[in-house]
């Protein structure tokens, strides 16, 4: 038998078990002043107040933190977008100088043929004055042999000194139209290095804000975690503080029903001692058998947060858990074998409330059928000991309140029985009561 159980065992025989003429009430429990219990429950609510603030600031700071991301994912594609237009800037400048170099080398040539062209007709024109003729050179009329043969000469000395001009003006013409093309190239190279020059500094200025953003970002999320950090450590202070006055309440209800344990023992020695009186002393009979009597709802109570209290820690198993304690999970082909719950000890959401109340109410393993295995109370009402159920288009979950805004619960798979601040969320609007 588990140290838990034995606890049990002792504590049913005290609360539920009528002594007999030889028994003798055990000694009474503490029993703590109202002052005590109002000082720790005080306590108790300036712990939940703050709770209440960390979680509103919480909140806040959550909501700053997702607009920061929002701004950071923002400037990030600002980014994105600079750095694509700086590189089809530097793109189009590279573009616009191969362009030049390209007309700068296609006018140095046009002007290289220009200027051959001219020292040709340079050269044509001097050896033509030097003859004395501006018909072209004296030279190329000697040693025609016939009218006819000087003629075609003349002809063809002048078809060639046509060629000669025509050519010029083509090249001076080509020259002006790669002139003219290289100046447009320049013009274009020193846009294409304006624009590369702005978008750069559209580039370091999106750089700039998405760092800045950046930063904004992670000072957020430095001062959220801190806010978290201060929520768990004032959520577990009440924890504490609650449990203090959950120890304070419960010594009361046990000191409460040692005083009507030990009323009940006095009544019946007084009983006994009636009867032996009446048959004058004579030592014939002792009594009749003692008759069990049921415990009081809120000793049923305290015995089942008792035994729930006990599981904490204790691995969730779907499908787990019974009156006698936790048991092996059982296959459901899906989440639960995925975390392997077929092969953990532990208990389900209805399978611990089944070991809480173990030994005083009988309950089915689901929680659909749980919610009708007691009386309806809306949820304004509930009190330490009833049990909570979610889900309003079919129920799939179940805990026990244990007051003060806390319950105990087996959540689900890859988590352990944990205590926790009740969840509104879906839940329905009455919780049972299964004594009292």
């Amino acid at each position: 038998m588990s140290r838990w159980a034995t606890v049990g065992a002792l504590t049913l025989a005290a609360v539920f078990g009528v002594a007999g003429t030889a028994a003798a009430v055990p000694p009474p429990p503490p029993n703590p002043s109202d002052s005590e219990i109002s000082s720790g429950q005080a306590q108790a609510n300036a712990k939940a107040g703050e709770v209440g603030q960390l979680t509103n600031q919480l909140a806040e700071a959550e909501t700053r933190l997702a607009d920061l991301q929002d701004q950071v994912e923002l400037k990030m594609e600002e980014a994105n977008k600079a750095l694509v237009d700086q590189q089809t800037a530097e793109d189009a400048a590279s573009q616009a100088q191969a362009d030049a170099d390209a007309a700068r080398r296609e006018s140095d040539a046009a002007a290289e043929q220009i200027e051959a062209a001219r020292q040709q007709l340079d050269g044509f024109i001097a050896g033509s004055y030097q003859q004395g003729s501006t018909m072209g050179s004296i030279s190329a009329y000697l040693g025609s042999t016939s009218p006819q043969d000087l003629l075609a000469r003349a002809q063809l000395l002048s078809s060639v000194s046509g060629s000669q001009l025509n050519g010029l003006q083509l090249m001076e013409q080509a020259q002006t139209e790669k002139s003219n093309k290289d100046a447009a190239a320049r013009a274009a190279l020193e846009v294409a290095q304006q624009k590369q020059a702005a978008a750069e500094r559209a580039r370091r200025t999106a750089d700039a804000a998405q760092s800045a953003a950046v930063q904004a970002q992670q000072g957020q999320a430095a001062q959220t975690a801190t806010l978290e950090a201060s929520k768990n450590s004032v959520e577990q202070q009440l924890y504490t503080a609650q449990q203090r006055v959950a120890g304070l309440q419960g010594q009361r209800q046990r000191y409460q029903d040692w005083l009507a344990q030990k009323q009940r023992e006095d009544d019946e020695r007084a009983r006994q001692a009636a009867l032996a009186a009446g048959k004058g002393g004579s030592g014939g009979g002792g009594g009749g058998a003692v008759r069990p009597v049921t415990g009081s709802a809120s000793a049923v109570v305290e015995r089942a947060v008792a035994r729930a209290m006990s599981q904490l820690g204790m691995p969730y198993a779907w499908g787990g858990g019974n009156a006698g304690g936790p048991t092996r999970g059982i296959h459901d082909g899906g989440v639960a074998d995925a975390y392997g719950d077929y092969r953990k000890i532990g208990f389900d959401c209805s399978g611990l409330m089944i070991y809480a109340y173990g030994g005083a109410v009988s309950l089915p393993h689901y929680s659909g059928y749980q919610y009708d295995a007691g009386r309806k109370v809306p949820l304004s009402q509930m009190r330490r000991g009833d049990l909570l159920f979610w889900g309003r288009s079919g129920i799939h979950h179940v805990a026990m309140y244990l007051g003060a805004g806390m319950m105990i619960e087996a959540p689900e798979s890859g988590m352990v029985v944990r205590v926790t601040p009740v969840r509104y969320g879906d839940i329905l609007p009455y919780a049972t009561r299964l004594v009292g």
